[in-house]
């Protein structure tokens, strides 16, 4: 530990792989042993060394991460900045031209606004998915692929759009799913989450890689009883993990989400290619190779056999989130976990992995088959953008639906009051949903309401957008009769 105070042009002389610091919030820390773990990658590090990292440091870390993951020795004290190279965290200004909240008529409204809000390397982060985001479209795109079986001439003047997942109360079938690093999106990242959800009476799932710290986020609440899930990346340091867990279930939340489709992170492009631009227009380098690595973040060990561990330090229900086949819904049952979540990670991971609503209609039928639909809660993400998307998933009999892009591109786009517009629009599209099918209740909606003859049909046509726009097409003869050949 360095006793006095640093000067800033100390530090500016740990610039490099070999010594890396980096100035933090008028504090210095010494970034190099931590370098090949940072789930973000080296560069995005490396790119701030010997400098004040204050500014992209905010919008994507909790308070108080340092101190969790950085051992003690790499604080190296406070350091006298000079004003002039002060630091101070900048978010995109807000287009005094975007239209107005109530224009906003759906989810796809707000996502064509946040495009145009956010700056580019957010909107990547948050848009891109993998490889040619094939499994991206076909998320949304499933859902066009069943269709409705309306009943008629029942009382519907009334329906009801409340259910209860994992023992507690919602006013609608549909939470709040985790996305990382809100604070890219919005100054109020996850905070406006627990606002908007605490107004409606919905449930939202904690990000382990939140902007701000859980207890903060648990403070945002309405009051103690408004209900929170908490999602979990396993950390290989199994005490790291452990103390997550811990303080999750201390703080109340009331389920645990081990997310498990992620060994290792997919192959984003967009993402890639946006970094890649950012780091050419400050003059540095960016290399791919640093994108793709596994990180002690993410632990690539995982297996069936932590089941029991994680059993052994929780009481709180315990969800498996990243199932993708009805194989291992099975073996879910199999180890005792409450429920599963039927995701791809929003087309982010694995190319061509079905989805969610795909995994469902095969899983359903076995369960049934097997008397085991009512020993594990089934719940699916992926492409939602409507709400007859959630009323086509819960009649194929999931639980309840994740919807984690289409409520952050509302926050990027108005903050909170844009969550709660889309909250409401999708409530209202549910409402509608039950009556014209003829029900009355999310309960009573069951599989003979709609079909699912297309849904495994893969036939349909895919924008494969880096193909379209590479290749080129074969030219037929010239007019005239004469060949440009």
């Amino acid at each position: 530990m360095v006793a006095t105070s640093l000067k800033d042009s100390e530090v500016a002389e740990h610039d490099s792989p070999e010594s890396c610091w980096v100035i933090i919030h008028g504090k210095v820390y010494d970034m190099t042993d931590f370098l090949p773990d940072h789930p973000g990658g080296e560069q995005s590090i490396l790119k701030h060394a010997g400098k004040d990292a204050t500014a992209a440091y905010d919008p994507i870390h909790p308070a108080g991460i340092l101190d969790k993951f950085l051992d003690p020795s790499k604080h190296l004290g406070p350091v006298s900045l000079d004003p002039r190279r002060r630091d101070e965290t900048q978010y995109p200004p807000q287009p005094a031209d975007k239209p107005p909240l109530s224009h906003c008529l759906n989810l796809f409204d707000f996502e064509a606004v946040a495009r145009q809000v956010l700056n580019p390397t957010s909107w990547a982060y948050f848009s891109s998915a993998a490889d040619d985001e094939i499994t991206l479209q076909e998320n949304h795109r499933a859902f066009h692929r069943v269709w409705f079986r309306p009943r008629v001439l029942n009382n519907v003047k009334q329906v009801d759009t409340s259910t209860t997942l994992l023992g507690t109360k919602s006013a609608l079938p549909f939470y709040i799913s985790a996305t990382a690093m809100n604070k890219l999106a919005h100054p109020d990242g996850e905070l406006a989450f627990t606002r908007a959800a605490g107004t409606h009476d919905i449930i939202q799932m904690i990000p382990t890689m939140s902007s701000y710290s859980l207890d903060e986020i648990v403070d945002a609440r309405r009051d103690e009883s408004q209900p929170q899930w908490m999602q979990l990346y396993v950390n290989e340091d199994r005490e790291v993990t452990k103390e997550i867990v811990e303080q999750a279930e201390k703080r109340g939340c009331k389920g645990l989400f081990i997310t498990v489709d992620n060994p290792q992170v997919g192959r984003r492009e967009k993402d890639m290619r946006a970094r890649q631009l950012e780091a050419s227009r400050n003059g540095e380098e960016w290399h791919a190779e640093v994108y793709q690595g596994t990180s002690t973040f993410l632990d690539s060990t995982l297996s069936w056999d932590d089941i029991p561990w994680f059993k052994s330090i929780t009481n709180m229900p315990i969800v498996l989130k990243g199932i993708q086949s009805a194989e291992d819904v099975l073996k879910a049952v199999e180890y005792g976990v409450a429920g599963v979540v039927l995701s791809n990670h929003g087309g982010r991971q694995l190319e061509f992995a079905r989805s969610s609503l795909e995994i469902l209609a095969e899983t359903m039928p076995v369960l049934r088959e097997r008397g085991l639909q009512d020993k594990i809660e089934v719940f699916v993400d992926g492409g939602v953008r409507r709400g007859t998307d959630v009323i086509k998933a819960l009649c194929l009999g999931a639980r309840g639906v994740g919807i984690g892009r289409g409520l952050l591109y509302p926050l990027g786009a108005y903050g909170q009051e844009g969550v709660e517009r889309a909250i409401e629009l999708l409530r209202g599209e549910i409402e509608r949903g039950l009556r014209l099918l003829g029900v009355k209740s999310v309960g009573e909606l069951h599989a003979g309401l709609i079909t699912t003859d297309s849904l495994a049909k893969h036939s349909g046509y895919h924008v494969d957008g880096p193909a379209e726009a590479t290749y080129e097409a074969l030219q037929v003869v010239a007019p005239g009769g004469k060949s440009k050949l």
